[in-house]
């Protein structure tokens, strides 16, 4: 048995910062449950040098097992650790895309990127493709995607991304930032925005962007799918046919210095009523098989209330240790935690 050193990568959040250990730790028991067939073990939180590390047992890991760790999101460098020696071990970024695309943007109320990645990794270890991890290009939702945080780290992963948004103005500086970017770093793609039309009435406004990381695969119409729509997420079957995504990952929200907001109802500050009529929908987006991960403030609405949202959908809520373990605290007035359920 080996014993491994990961080196967790610092947040530019230090409230998160101070949790990132911990989450990373939480993050890596999946990893080793989904993908790497349980032979992740004695995970445990140390300081080598004054730097915090993960440390960890497992057999010798071979190329494919260092492509799966690649993913974590918090990972910074992995190292064999023998009698206090630390050696290299190589890892090469999944990246498919530059990650300025999701650091560039800078709005309030942007979701921490490190915790997004987690967040989408999560959801996807809980799918019943998680052991397609290094092979399978997921099709992610986000249903209130905002100004594309989750959208941008689905296409630099090399997945399908789709969002909706009721805030047309978030759709529109999306729209613009994400067709400025491609251009800007010169990766082939053919995009259209266009209003959307039924029964002779404008229901929503709509991006869509067929890309490719390298130009040979464009040329061999290898495309990554990217799609937004400015519209109500409870609309969404409007958009986008039942059963038609692996993953839907959402930050909800918080209730605090935003709110949820449809068309009857306007704004409203309580997640809860825009979860009871959404997730419904969503549940029917999803492919059996498929997960959803929510993260959400608990401070306006208790997890075993918005598990019973879920369940009342018809998904299955994991609600297991490993998946109880990723609440954290946000500022003195957001606790984050997240649910991940499974449609069977």
């Amino acid at each position: 048995m080996n014993r491994y050193a990961l080196l967790v990568r610092p947040s530019a959040n230090r409230v998160y910062d101070s949790d990132a250990p911990r989450l990373a730790a939480a993050e890596l028991a999946l990893f080793g449950d989904a993908v790497l067939g349980g032979r992740i073990g004695d995970i445990e939180s140390v300081e080598l040098g004054g730097v915090p590390y993960l440390t960890f047992d497992c057999d010798r890991l071979d190329e494919q097992d260092l492509a799966v760790l690649s993913h974590l999101s918090a990972v910074f460098a992995l190292y064999e650790l023998e009698d206090g020696r630390l050696t290299p071990t190589a890892i090469t970024s999944p990246d498919r895309l530059p990650d300025d695309v999701i650091t560039i943007p800078k709005y309030r109320g942007k979701t921490n990127e490190q915790f997004t990645r987690l967040l989408l990794n999560v959801t996807l270890l809980s799918s019943a493709f998680a052991p397609e991890l290094l092979e399978r290009r997921f099709r992610v939702l986000d249903p209130l995607c905002g100004r594309g945080t989750t959208l941008n780290q689905a296409i630099v992963l090399g997945h399908d991304a789709s969002g909706i948004d009721l805030d047309e103005r978030d759709v529109d500086a999306y729209a613009a930032f994400i067709r400025r970017w491609m251009k800007d770093h010169r990766i082939k793609h053919r995009a259209e925005f266009a209003p959307v039309r039924r029964n002779h009435r404008t229901v929503g406004k709509r991006l869509q962007v067929s890309f490719a990381a390298t130009k040979e695969e464009f040329r061999a119409g290898d495309l990554q799918q990217l799609d937004v729509v400015a519209a109500d997420t409870v609309d969404a079957l409007e958009f986008h046919r039942p059963g038609s995504f692996d993953v839907i990952v959402t930050d909800a929200p918080y209730g605090v210095h935003h709110g949820s907001r449809t068309v009857t109802k306007g704004l409203r500050r309580d997640p809860m009523d825009l979860l009871r009529e959404a997730v419904p929908v969503w549940a029917q987006l999803l492919r059996a098989g498929g997960a959803l991960g929510m993260a959400w403030n608990t401070k306006v609405a208790g997890r075993d209330e918005a598990a019973d949202v879920i369940a009342a959908a018809g998904l299955e809520v994991l609600d297991d240790d490993a998946h109880r373990a990723f609440a954290h605290r946000v500022d003195a007035s957001i606790h984050r935690d997240v649910l991940v359920a499974r449609r069977t």
